[in-house]
């Protein structure tokens, strides 16, 4: 502002002095002019007196330099000029102050020069014997002047300017001044000059208005902020060019950034094509969704347009974590898979076995072994049948009547309806430890034990033992099985708690398992609270702990 004030006051100055400069100058020639021309008329009256007098005797001895004299007769001839020999001149008839003059008694004209730069003035007398006595003069045009004092004009000029340069500048100092010095933060307080109390009213109004927008803008930034941060769904806000606008902190644990990322680009923070495409066709269908994995877990992304006054402003990318559901789904086929297959085998051998009978194809002393295998396979299909049921409850998560239940005899129980089971494998089955009682599902902890121990005694190995120990532990209640069976390799450790997972599925077959035993287990336990840990090396045994808090614990 300074700059322009600067500029428009030289420029003023500048102005004022070119005008004055070429209105004095215009003023003086015209001046002068004037006192030529009268000067010129006395100088031709003394003239023409003389040469009515002395004849063309007088203008021989006229000797000037500044005034040139010519007589010309009625006819136009030229008789006599001070500087030309008149001979040698044209007619003068034509011209316009000798056609005056012989009209009318005067005349006078002036003619210019382009190329001298200068101007010639005529003032012609007629005599009276009808000649006719002219006189001339030369004098500078205003251009010519210009051109003379151009030096001490182009001199007072640039001391003009000089002084204009100093004067603009301070002035135009002392006008802005009062304007830096404002206080924009309280506008009404300010003693500046009084035209700007209109500007500094509206500024105040218009700073309260903007204070309180940036509070209400604020208060919802935090709001959403804090909505964001406890969001466990990633959020990112993106604007019409794909630059991130916000990222909450699930999104940039998801994609492995920080909040440095906003104000960059999303391909900064995502470089799979699948994404970009994705953001793309959100961006001009509205919205689309893609599924990806992201360190071993498996997301599915849903971009969505915005949209303000009909113009695309921006997306939004929400990102759901779909690992337990894509588990669940994939747990739920395998189950429906396994199912399927574990209840088809046992029917079709009762099947094949009852139409062996049917047909007679069947000898009278093989009768009761194949009715024995039907009763064998209608057995395991009533077991696995139970198993499926009971675990089916465990899922539904419904709330089963808990009593206190004390583990020693519960354990003994167990022990003493496998004991046959026990005894035809050779393996040795014994009960130890203290009386612990705990509220729970009495069926259900019975379950566990029943389970581990029926597992304990069919992957065991001849002449081999089974210990089953009861004990408190702090808070909790410990049941510990322990075997000297065949062991369960450290890559399937993980993975037997399982359903329908089995290690040697041809041993199964043989031992006649269902293979949803160690799963009723695992989901018994997680029921009351607690927890399955396993010990095993192949060869040399098994040991599965079960830890029950004692308490009233709700499912």
């Amino acid at each position: 502002m300074t700059k322009k004030i600067f500029r428009s006051i030289l420029t003023a100055g500048v102005t004022v002095l070119i005008c004055s400069v070429l209105l004095v100058m215009g003023c003086f020639y015209s001046f002068f002019e004037t006192m030529q021309e009268r000067q010129l008329g006395d100088e031709l009256s003394i003239a023409a007196a003389a040469v009515e007098l002395d004849g063309t005797v007088y203008l021989e001895k006229v000797k000037s330099d500044r005034f040139r004299v010519t007589l010309i007769a009625a006819d136009g001839t030229v008789l006599y000029d001070t500087r030309t020999d008149a001979a040698s001149m044209e007619n003068h008839l034509e011209r316009e102050e000798v056609r005056e003059a012989i009209e009318s008694g005067s005349g006078i004209s002036s003619r210019y020069s382009a190329t001298l730069l200068q101007k010639t003035i005529y003032s012609a007398l007629r005599l009276g014997d009808g000649t006719v006595l002219r006189i001339s003069a030369s004098r500078a045009t205003m251009g010519a002047l210009l051109l003379g004092a151009l030096q001490p004009i182009l001199l007072v000029v640039l001391l003009m300017l000089g002084l204009s340069g100093v004067l603009a500048s301070r002035l135009s100092k002392r006008i802005v001044e009062p304007l830096n010095a404002l206080d924009l933060e309280h506008p009404l307080e300010n003693d500046a000059y009084e035209e700007l109390s209109p500007l500094l009213r509206r500024i105040d109004r218009q700073r309260r208005q903007i204070d309180a927008q940036l509070a209400e803008l604020r208060q919802k930034t935090d709001e959403f902020t804090q909505i964001t941060a406890g969001m466990n769904e990633g959020l990112v806000l993106l604007d019409d060019k794909g630059v991130v606008l916000s990222i909450n902190p699930a999104a940039q644990m998801l994609f492995g950034v920080t909040g440095a990322c906003v104000g960059q680009d999303f391909l900064t923070v995502d470089r799979e094509r699948s994404m970009s495409l994705a953001l793309r066709m959100a961006m001009t269908d509205g919205h689309s969704e893609v599924r990806a994995e992201r360190s071993g877990r498996e997301y599915q992304f849903d971009l969505s347009r915005i949209e303000s006054d009909g113009k695309v402003v921006g997306a939004v990318l929400l990102a759901f974590d779909m690992t337990a559901q894509a588990f669940a789904e994939s747990r739920r086929r395998e189950f429906t898979a396994n199912v399927s297959h574990e209840l088809k085998t046992p029917l079709q051998g009762i099947i094949g076995s009852a139409e062996l009978l049917e047909n007679g194809m069947v000898k009278s002393e093989d009768i009761p072994r194949f009715v024995g295998h039907i009763r064998a396979e209608a057995q395991r299909l009533v077991t696995l049948i139970g198993d499926i049921i009971r675990l089916s409850e465990l899922d539904e998560g419904g709330e089963l009547p808990a009593e206190t239940v004390e583990l020693l005899p519960l354990a003994q129980e167990a022990a003493e309806n496998l004991r046959t089971a026990a005894e035809q494998k050779n393996v040795r089955i014994t009960v130890s430890g203290e009386s612990v009682s705990m509220v729970g599902v009495r069926r259900l902890l019975y379950e566990v034990i029943y389970n581990l121990c029926d597992n304990a005694i069919k992957y065991n190995v001849d002449g081999g033992r089974v210990e089953l120990r009861v004990a408190a532990e702090g808070e909790n209640a410990r049941l510990t099985v322990r075997d000297t069976g065949i062991g369960i390799p450290s890559e399937h450790q993980g993975r037997v708690f399982e359903r329908f997972y089995r290690v040697d599925k041809s041993h199964s077959k043989e031992s006649g398992g269902t293979g949803l035993g160690l799963s009723i287990v695992k989901h018994a336990a997680a029921y009351h609270h607690g927890t399955v840990t396993l010990k095993s090396e192949v060869g040399r045994g098994t040991e599965i702990t079960v830890r029950l808090p004692r308490g009233i614990q709700e499912p």
